[in-house]
């Protein structure tokens, strides 16, 4: 059974050379917005948001058919501000999978060295323990 690197120990954390490495500034940000933006507190909020703005937009839109408004379409400014944020968001969040495809490859490197080392010392055990035999 494999553990994510949210239950791993913090005497595990700090030994694995994975999460030894210092983070730039870009990394961390991307990091944050990655989290923030797959929790689920964002993505209620921002059905909230854009509900709340199609119904004011619906609401403008009524008062324009009667020559209250200047902007004839409601939701112009929306459609430019999702594709704002899917312009931004897009990148950054391959940037985030990136580096953490990145550890991974890392990880399994790190693991398999280690894998290794103990694949030769039991070969060097068993060994020792075949001469004592004899």
């Amino acid at each position: 059974m494999e553990k994510s690197a949210k239950t791993i120990s913090p005497y595990q954390k700090s030994m694995h050379p994975i999460f030894q490495a210092p983070k730039t500034i870009g990394q961390k940000a991307a990091d944050l917005l990655t989290r923030w933006a797959g929790s689920w507190t964002f993505i209620i909020l921002f059905f909230i948001l854009l509900g709340l703005w199609m119904s004011s937009g619906g609401l403008l839109f009524l008062k324009y058919t009667k020559g209250d408004l200047a902007d004839p379409y409601p939701f112009i400014l929306l459609n430019l501000i999702l594709s704002c944020l899917a312009a931004i968001q897009a990148p950054i969040i391959l940037m985030s999978q990136n580096r953490g495809a990145q550890r991974d490859r890392l990880r399994a490197e790190y693991d398999y060295a280690v894998n290794r080392k103990a694949e030769r010392e039991i070969q060097e055990i068993k060994k020792l323990l075949m001469e004592k035999r004899k």
